[in-house]
Order: structure tokens, then C-alpha cells, then sequence
């Protein structure tokens, strides 16, 4: 390394949280019909819940502003000496968000598990 150039960069990760999946990953790898099945059947559960997630995270917090917008009085509305919107908006979203991210990642997971134990089962 030369005195003016800047430090090599080293990316730095954690251990794995699981064991890799065990099973007929040759099928998948090698772009088999069989993996291609496999492949679309977990990347449209992965999708349906993302967009079970999405419209969730829509019909709640997506539609404060509309409340607000139909129904003027709710501005005027206090809780904890706060305007309503306030507390919606800076307080309340947070945790729901919190919520929606842990049950989109627990189903996520769940979904790689069932994947992988799909293919452990026709391996044998």
C-alpha cells in the first residue's frame, strides 16, 4: 500500500443464522426444469407476501392522510396533549411498522424452511 491511497476495504459479516438448506440444490443450480419449478413456486410465495405486507402497510398507515383529508375534525382531536395526526403519524407508526417487518421476515423464513424442506424430501 502507498502512503497516500486509501486502506484496502474488508467487508465484515456475521456468522450465518442457519445451516444452508440441505438437499437437490444440483437441480436448482443447474437451471433444471425441475429447479425452475422450484425457483418460481418460492419467489411467488416470497411475492404474495410481500404484497400481502404491502397492502396491509397501506390500508393502515397509507390511508392516515386520506382520514385527515375527509374528516377535518380529526385535527382538532388531542390525546395525551397531543394533535391526533401527531400521535398517528410520529408514535404510533413506528411500532406497526416494527410489527409488519418481524411478521414479514418470520414468514419469510417459514417459507425458506418449507423450500428447503421440499427439496430434502425429493432427494430421498
Amino acid at each position: 500500500m502507498t502512503e497516500g491511497a486509501p486502506p484496502e476495504r474488508v467487508r465484515v459479516t456475521g456468522p450465518p443464522r442457519r445451516r444452508p438448506p440441505a438437499g437437490r440444490t444440483s437441480d436448482i443450480d443447474a437451471g433444471t426444469r425441475l429447479g425452475g419449478v422450484y425457483m418460481r413456486s418460492l419467489l411467488r410465495e416470497q411475492l404474495r407476501l410481500a404484497l400481502g405486507v404491502l397492502t396491509v402497510l397501506m390500508l393502515t398507515i397509507g390511508l392516515l392522510p386520506l382520514a385527515f383529508y375527509l374528516a377535518p375534525g380529526l385535527s382538532d382531536v388531542r390525546l395525551l396533549g397531543m394533535p391526533l395526526g401527531w400521535l398517528l403519524l410520529g408514535v404510533v407508526v413506528y411500532p406497526v411498522l416494527v410489527v409488519l417487518g418481524w411478521v414479514y421476515v418470520r414468514r419469510a423464513e417459514r417459507n425458506e424452511r418449507d423450500f428447503a424442506e421440499i427439496l430434502s424430501e425429493n432427494e430421498r
